[in-house]
């Protein structure tokens, strides 16, 4: 999966609805499993739905990834996923975005959809006056040459699940466990580093609405309730 700089236009339909859920910390196992499901039962009148939840301490390790970047685990687990990317961590005060689409009935491309979580981010950011980009074939938005987000996606049959992470105010130090997505020496940073004293949840709820805006859903419904799958879990 490479980097996108451009992108021309959002994806609108007059009826395009998503669901929202805002689901607290959960363990990874669970989510990933309920993200498989919901994704190979669902049919074509299945509402998009984005998940925005964070995650107790793990390590992540995409479909490519390669053994010698997990450098000293320690206690954390280390869990084999099926998105794209390498290794990278997960924990509290980190914002993870799942966006399960129809990109098929969007008429969305897998680097347009990039591009837009991407740039959600990157204006999210913006509005808590941190400067931020993307650079070219690292997918992930940085500020200056530290990655303040990672992007990990899977399409199957048309349909996105897995998506990005946020670092907010985390503790990084288990980034220095691993190589951050492959790249020995990335540093890694959170907002809190950056802007001491932002809360998540203002972080949260402006990341939602930016990824409404362009992945261009003109409503939405809010949910605070667990998926089918996830919630006796």
């Amino acid at each position: 999966m490479s980097s996108v700089a451009a992108d021309h236009g959002n994806p609108r339909t007059e009826d395009a609805q998503l669901v929202v859920r805002e689901l607290g910390l959960r363990d990874y196992a669970p989510v990933w499993r309920a993200m498989q499901a919901y994704t190979d039962q669902r049919d074509a009148a299945a509402a998009d739905e984005l998940w925005v939840l964070q995650h107790p301490p793990i390590f992540t390790q995409g479909q490519a990834g390669k053994p010698e970047h997990v450098l000293l685990p320690g206690n954390i687990p280390v869990l084999p996923v099926d998105r794209g990317g390498q290794v990278t961590y997960h924990g509290p005060g980190q914002i993870v975005a799942y966006p399960l689409l129809d990109l098929t009935r969007r008429k969305l491309g897998v680097k347009q959809l990039v591009c837009r979580l991407e740039q959600a981010v990157i204006n999210t950011l913006s509005a808590f006056d941190i400067t931020a980009r993307r650079r070219e074939g690292m997918p992930g938005v940085y500020v200056q040459d530290a990655k303040i987000a990672s992007l990990g996606l899977r399409v199957r049959r048309g349909k996105s699940f897995h998506g990005l992470a946020f670092n907010v105010a985390m503790d990084l130090e288990p980034f220095a466990r691993i190589n951050p997505c492959g790249y020995a020496g990335l540093e890694v940073v959170d907002i809190e580093r950056l802007q001491p004293g932002v809360k998540l949840l203002s972080v949260q709820q402006r990341l939602i609405s930016e990824l409404l805006v362009l992945l261009g859903y003109t409503n939405h419904i809010h949910s605070y309730c667990a998926p089918d799958g996830l919630a006796h879990e």
